[in-house]
Formats: structure tokens, sequence, C-alpha cells
């Protein structure tokens, strides 16, 4: 009487956003940074950091010193790389929060356009740049940062993607890049609120907390004085 043969029990497959990968290219956030730049240099004079081209001029240095230090895939710990990353999206950020606050001051004080068509057009700019700014916070930051992620250094993930949840709906090889945090930030600044990305981690939920208001508060005063203008 023959007996049948075990079968081999098959290891359970690690999804790539919890194990060592080859790591992302920078390009996708240096184009979002770059298109950034370019709707930062597209304000107004009343809206924009002075002089106009210390912006443009520090986020292209800065830039252009990440691509030639690492051209390739993001999977190679630098501390410098890593400062000289953050200090880009910072400069862009902190030039966009500018701009924020001196179109809600200027809302505020009855001084903003009066053109209905050029208000939209301005508020609607800063509003993108925001999106775009969030976007790559949220994917410096997610566990770790890109090069932490490749690397596999943190276990827990501070947002959690839908196909981290249900493995079923996803390749084996899935784990979330530039495109998937910069729908998050288009999804938090649209909705105010979190879609089908969780923040899991206090700075996420803060920094998706921060993005919403400064969103909530910059729409609702541009689309309100945009309709007082037409009446």
């Amino acid at each position: 009487m023959s007996q049948t043969e075990p079968q081999p029990v098959e290891a359970p497959t690690t999804p790539a956003w919890r194990r060592a990968t080859q790591g992302e290219h920078r390009w996708a956030a240096s184009a979002a940074v770059v298109f950034a730049v370019g709707l930062q240099s597209l304000l107004p004079a009343h809206l924009a950091v002075k002089p106009r081209w210390l912006i443009p001029a520090v986020a292209t240095l800065l830039l252009v010193a990440l691509i030639v230090g690492n051209p390739g895939r993001l999977s190679r710990r630098s501390k410098l790389m890593r400062i000289c990353s953050l200090a880009l999206i910072a400069c862009v950020s902190a030039a966009n929060i500018y701009s924020v606050a001196r179109l809600i001051d200027g809302l505020l004080h009855g001084t903003e356009e009066r053109d209905a068509a050029a208000l939209l057009l301005h508020g609607g700019a800063i509003w993108l740049t925001n999106v775009v700014v969030f976007g790559v916070w949220y994917w410096e930051f997610d566990r770790g940062g890109p090069v932490a992620r490749a690397l596999g250094d943190q276990e827990f993930p501070d947002l959690l993607f839908p196909q981290m949840v249900s493995v079923e709906l996803a390749p084996a090889h899935w784990e979330p890049e530039f495109v998937d945090y910069l729908y998050l930030s288009f999804t938090n600044a649209t909705a105010f609120s979190p879609t089908d990305v969780m923040p899991l981690s206090r700075w996420a939920k803060m920094t998706m907390l921060i993005q919403s208001l400064v969103s909530l508060s910059s729409l609702a005063l541009v689309i309100a004085r945009a309709v007082n203008i037409l009446k």
C-alpha cells in the first residue's frame, strides 16, 4: 500500500514593502519639485518670495547636487544627500507658505485681485503647489524615506495603503512609490480627510491635518472672494 508523499509547504511571501528592495529613482519626485517651482515663478510679485530668482536658484542647485550625488536608485545611505533632499523640499515649502500667507492676508484685507479669473488662477497655482509639496513630504518621511524603505529598516508603515492590507489586490513586488504619495496628497487636499490611505503614526496624522487646514482655508477664501467679485 503506497503512501501519499507530503506536499511541500510554500513559505509565505513577504510583500515588497516589508523587505529590502532595489529602491526608487528620484526622477518622479524631482520632476514634481521642478513643476512646483515653475508654478511659484508664475505668481505675481506681491505673492512671491523676493528676490524672485532666490527660490529657483537654491532649488536648482540642491536638485543638481542630489542628481549628481546619486543618479541611480535610492538605496544607498548618505547623510549629506538626505540633508540636501530635505533642504530642497523645505525651501519650496517655505516659499509656498509665504505665498499662502500673503494671499490670505490680501483676501482678508480686501487688497487682493479684483479680477475673479486672475484670483482663481493664482489661488489654484498655490493650491496645486501645496499638493505637490505635501506629496513630496509624505514620500520623504514614510518609513524613514525612500532609502530606508529600500533597505527595509522599519517594520511598521506610517501610511497604510490598501495594497498592504489586501495583498491579493496587488502583485508581490508592489510597494508605494512617489505617485502613490502624490495621489494621497491630492485626495487629502480635496476631501480634507483620509480617503483610502490611512495615517498610522502621529506625524502622518498631524501632517495630513495641517495640509487639510491650509487647503481648506485658502480654497474657501479664494472661492468666496471670486464669487463676491462676480456679483
